[in-house]
């Protein structure tokens, strides 16, 4: 095990923000989908989700910059679905479109649960989406331009979502519970291994502070 390596995935998984996450209402192309993924890794996000009738969703490799191995998506077939998922855990969740009622970005509080929804890329959020969330987001803007790109706009809110939650010094400490983070450290650490476990329902081997496994794998039967 390379220790530079176990550090640098351990850091990073001590800034990961499980109460803090994106909604992407069928939004389709795979530049933008990558684009919002890469922006989660960045900011912490633990956890991102997708509304697709599809159980796995298309990110562009290079926009992604392989980000997925290390951002879980999960997929939600309706948004009714990915909200009720959401709100049993005690998120906010706050729609990037704008109406009579929608606010600027900054005035929202991030420090607590929160989920953003973003939409596709032409017709924007659905109607459920925004009638079903707890508030609306709008990104003030002066020029010609009346939207911006959904990757973009979603990097602008989450950015701030960071800022807010660094001053409160929520990146200061490891947020997850100990038992998942063991667990995401292993996987994170042993892909190969982890993949091998999962498929035959065995139990993750035992490792040591500097992550090397240190005892064989379960017995099969």
């Amino acid at each position: 095990m390379n220790n530079h390596r176990f550090q640098r995935l351990a850091e990073v998984l001590n800034c990961r923000q499980p109460d803090l996450t994106v909604i992407m209402d069928n939004v389709h192309k795979p530049h933008n989908l990558a684009a919002i993924v890469r922006t989660c890794d960045a900011v912490g996000i633990l956890e991102a989700h997708a509304i697709s009738s599809s159980s796995s969703i298309c990110l562009s490799q290079k926009a992604a910059g392989g980000c997925k191995k290390w951002i879980a998506i999960k997929t939600h077939k309706t948004i009714q679905e990915a909200y009720s998922h959401l709100r049993q855990q005690g998120f906010k969740i706050y729609a990037a479109h704008f109406d009579s009622h929608a606010r600027d970005f900054r005035q929202f509080d991030y420090t607590i649960p929160t989920a953003i929804v973003v939409g596709a890329e032409l017709d924007g959020i659905s109607p459920a989406a925004v009638d079903l969330c707890d508030g609306t987001i709008i990104i003030p803007m002066v020029g010609l331009v009346q939207s911006l790109n959904v990757s973009v706009a979603t990097a602008l809110i989450l950015f701030e979502a960071q800022r807010q939650r660094q001053v409160a010094g929520m990146y200061d400490s490891v947020r997850l519970d100990h038992h998942r983070y063991e667990l995401l450290l292993f996987e994170w650490l042993h892909p190969k291994v982890a993949v091998y476990c999962q498929r035959h329902r065995l139990p993750y081997p035992k490792t040591n502070e500097e992550g090397e496994i240190i005892e064989p794998l379960a017995d099969r039967n």
